[in-house]
């Protein structure tokens, strides 16, 4: 569990504001001033921040605007002696997540930084720094608590399933099942069974019953990845479903009641679809009782810096690398590119930085931009690294046995790592082999 950064010049106030946090379970770091604790959060990954307001080399203000610069949503719980309705009001808009006055009670101050860690617990994975989703946030949150159905737009690799996991796990159901199908992954054939269910007998192969993804999700969540890759006929399944909240096995005699909410993403424009024939219009407006739009990482520029360190950090640990910043040159240059693929190519890309890094820092020269176009018999390679020869092949070779050379030869890790198939990877070695490189 991550700690909570405690911030007061008082040192009695400090020791006290520690006790509490260690009292409700959590580990706490102390710092006297803003500037100190600009410092511990750059090198220290923390789950809140519990600050002073008046304070020497940087009030809590100021401080709590580069907090929120820095670290985009990370909670924080500002303390005030000078409880005004103008103070409060600009402590708000700085981005504080709530203010307790002075003089307050420990019990309180306890049950609101306990209320704050329990309404963050999946936040934390959601990272940002823009007010756009920042305010999209809110707005999930505050329609989490019903059972309403909720229909999540976005680009691929925005985030839609992180930001439907996060709505479960602060609705009344987050101790409940959640069953996520991601509806363009599976079969036609094999779907309605996915997620309907058969009793045994009902096909040839159907030895045992199997209950299907809306039966595990009883009492909880189902979420529909990619709702819009669904075929028509079972468009029209799912409808009946919803409609009557119960399911009818293949092979079953008799249908069965659930008690789910429903949650559904899509990257397609859906109402356009239903007008041109290739989703139901019905199945359409009962999917979009409430629909949220994630935006593209392109229009919210204020996150590519926060994600970009994010993703360094988890993956200087994963790939035991001592990488701990970027160059000028080299955030600069992320935050140049278009992003198509959204977070998930930003990731990936930093993925492949840390990985080609040597040192502590990365350089522009560690991004492979648009560098492996994934194909079922190719990988094609535009980087510039140092290739042992000559040409897009050699550089091609350098990059794949650098990968498996950095994950002990282990041909699945670095197929994820490159983003292309084990069978490519094996394809290439073999390519390699037979033409003597």
């Amino acid at each position: 569990m991550k700690p909570i950064l405690v911030v007061d010049d008082d040192p009695n106030m400090r020791t006290s504001l520690k006790r509490v946090v260690e009292r409700l379970g959590h580990k706490a770091l102390i710092a006297e001033n803003g500037k100190e604790a600009l410092s511990i959060v750059s090198q220290t990954p923390i789950s809140m921040v519990v600050t002073d307001m008046m304070m020497p080399k940087m009030d809590g203000l100021t401080f709590l605007r580069e907090i929120r610069q820095k670290l985009g949503s990370l909670p924080v719980l500002v303390i005030t002696g000078y409880p005004t309705i103008s103070n409060a009001v600009d402590i708000m808009k700085s981005g504080a997540t709530d203010y307790i006055e002075k003089p307050f009670d420990f019990d309180k101050l306890a049950k609101t930084i306990e209320s704050i860690m329990t309404r963050f617990q999946s936040k934390r994975e959601i990272i940002t720094a823009s007010p756009n989703v920042q305010r999209l946030l809110g707005i999930a949150e505050n329609v989490a608590v019903s059972d309403t159905t909720i229909l999540i737009y976005g680009e691929s690799g925005t985030g839609k399933e992180l930001l439907a996991r996060h709505i479960h796990q602060i609705s009344n159901r987050r101790d409940k099942p959640f069953i996520a199908v991601n509806c363009a992954a599976i079969p036609d054939n094999l779907m309605e069974s996915e997620l309907f269910g058969f009793e045994k007998g009902a096909f040839t192969g159907a030895g045992e019953k199997k209950l299907g993804k809306f039966e595990l999700a009883d009492s909880g969540t189902i979420l529909l990845d990619e709702i819009g890759e669904m075929t028509l006929p079972l468009q029209a399944k799912l409808l009946r479903v919803l409609q009557e909240k119960e399911v009818d096995r293949i092979g079953g005699k008799e249908p069965v009641s659930v008690n789910i909410r429903v949650l559904a993403t899509t990257n397609r424009d859906l109402l356009k679809e239903s007008r041109e024939g290739r989703f139901r219009e019905d199945l359409y407006y009962r999917l979009s009782v409430f629909p949220l739009q994630l935006p593209p990482l392109r229009e919210r520029p204020e996150d590519i810096e926060i994600l970009a360190n994010h993703f360094m950090k988890k993956y200087a640990v994963e790939l035991l690398k001592n990488v701990n910043s970027f160059s000028d040159a080299a955030m600069e240059f992320l935050k140049a590119q278009q992003w198509r693929g959204n977070i998930r190519e930003l990731e990936n890309t930093i993925n492949r930085a840390v990985l080609l890094s040597s040192g502590e820092q990365i350089e522009v020269d560690n991004f492979m931009m648009d560098s492996i176009s994934v194909r079922p018999d190719a990988i094609s390679v535009s980087t510039p690294i140092k290739p042992s020869g000559s040409g897009i092949k050699s550089m091609e070779k350098d990059l794949i046995m650098k990968t498996l050379d950095e994950v002990g030869g282990n041909k699945t890790k670095a197929a994820k790592i490159l983003g292309v198939s084990v069978r490519t990877i094996r394809n290439k070695l073999h390519e390699y082999e037979e033409e003597g490189l």
